[in-house]
C-alpha cells in the first residue's frame, strides 16, 4: 500500500524527518552514542504502521499528535512524561498508548527498537457503539486492560505490518484491516464506549431493520463497509442494529458480512476451475480476508473442505 524508508546518522536530519512524519517536536541526544535512526513506514488504508530502530538515547519534546498512537516496544525502553499524569514507562515486550491525541508529551527513547501504529480516532465510530452522552469514543487509559489483551493487540499489529508490506493487498483488504485493528483496540484498551442498548434501541431492533441491512449488505459486498454504514442504511443506531442481528439471526452485522464474502469467495474459487492461475490467497485478499490461514480455517469449518480443494476440483 506504500512504503517509506528513512536512514540517517545526523541528529538534525532525524529531527526534520520526525517533525514531518509525526508532529512538531525538538529532539536531543541524551547519551554517549552517536545518533542513528532507521525508520520504515507502511500505509494500510487509513492506518500508519511505523517500525523504528534508534541506536541512541533520544530525548524529545512533542506537540499534540492529533491521532491515536500505539507503541509496542521490542528492545530498549521508552519513558514518557505527561502534563496531567506524570511518567509512563514502556519496557521491552509491552504495548500501550504513546500519546493522547490532544495532549503534548515529552520523554526519552533509550536505544529502542519499537513500532508505532497510528490512526484517526474517528475510526472508532466505524466499529464501536457510541460513547456516553453522544460524545466521541476515546481511550480512557494508556495500557491494555490485561496482559493477555496486550499480547493480542501486539499480535494484531504485527500481522497488519505483514499485510501492509504485501503489494497484493488491495483497498478492501486495507479497509477490513483497519476495522480489525480498531475493533481490537476497543476490545483490549480501556475506552469510553457505552455498550448497553437504550429503550429506543430495543424498540428499533425489529425484523425490518435486519431485512434492510441484509439487502444493503448483499448489494455492497465489495464496498468498504463499517457497522455504522450498515446501521445508517437501515435507519437505526449501531446498537439497535447489533441487537436486532443477535435477536433474529444470532450473529452480528460484520460476522454476517464476512459470511457473505466467504460465500462470494467460494463462488470465485469454483468458477476458476482446474488449470487456472487463480490462487487461494489472491481470492482471499480479493474479498477482504487478510490472513490466508484463518481464511482457510473459516472456509473449511463452513464448507467442509479446504479452499484449495474447491479451486482444483
Amino acid at each position: 500500500m506504500g512504503t517509506l524508508v528513512f536512514d540517517s546518522n545526523d541528529l538534525a536530519a532525524i529531527e526534520v524527518f520526525l517533525n514531518g512524519a509525526y508532529t512538531t517536536m525538538s529532539i536531543g541526544n541524551g547519551g554517549r552514542r552517536d545518533a542513528s535512526a532507521h525508520i520504515r513506514r507502511d500505509m494500510l488504508g487509513p492506518v500508519i504502521l511505523d517500525q523504528l530502530d534508534l541506536g541512541f538515547d533520544m530525548s524529545y519534546d512533542a506537540d499534540r499528535l492529533g491521532k491515536v498512537c500505539l507503541c509496542a516496544v521490542h528492545t530498549g525502553t521508552i519513558e514518557q512524561a505527561y502534563p496531567e499524569s506524570g511518567l509512563n514507562v514502556l519496557n521491552a515486550g509491552e504495548i500501550g498508548l504513546l500519546s493522547a491525541p490532544d495532549l503534548p508529551h515529552r520523554g526519552m527513547i533509550r536505544s529502542a527498537r519499537y513500532s508505532i501504529t497510528m490512526f484517526d480516532s474517528a475510526l472508532f465510530a466505524r466499529v464501536g457503539a457510541p460513547a456516553e452522552a453522544g460524545l466521541p469514543i476515546q481511550l480512557s487509559g494508556r495500557r491494555p486492560i490485561t496482559a493477555g489483551a496486550g499480547h493480542r493487540l501486539a499480535r494484531v499489529v504485527e500481522h497488519l505490518q505483514q499485510v501492509a508490506a504485501d503489494p497484493a493487498a488491495g483497498d478492501l483488504v486495507a479497509a477490513t484491516s483497519a476495522d480489525y485493528l480498531v475493533a481490537t483496540v476497543l476490545d483490549t484498551m480501556p475506552t469510553t464506549v457505552s455498550i448497553e442498548p437504550t429503550a429506543l434501541d430495543r424498540r428499533d431492533a425489529h425484523p425490518d431493520a435486519v431485512r434492510s441491512a441484509l439487502a444493503y449488505l448483499e448489494s455492497h459486498l465489495r464496498d468498504d463497509l463499517s457497522v455504522a454504514d450498515i446501521a445508517a442504511a437501515s435507519s437505526v443506531t449501531v446498537r439497535a442494529l447489533q441487537l436486532a442481528f443477535r435477536r433474529h439471526l444470532d450473529t452480528t452485522p460484520l460476522a454476517h458480512l464476512r459470511r457473505l464474502r466467504l460465500d462470494a469467495a467460494r463462488q470465485q474459487l469454483r468458477a476458476a476451475g482446474p488449470g487456472s492461475s487463480t490462487t487461494v490467497t489472491a481470492v482471499a485478499y480479493d474479498w477482504g480476508f487478510t490472513h490466508p490461514g484463518r481464511f482457510a480455517v473459516a472456509y473449511k469449518r463452513t464448507y467442509g473442505e479446504h479452499p484449495s480443494r474447491t479451486l482444483h476440483s
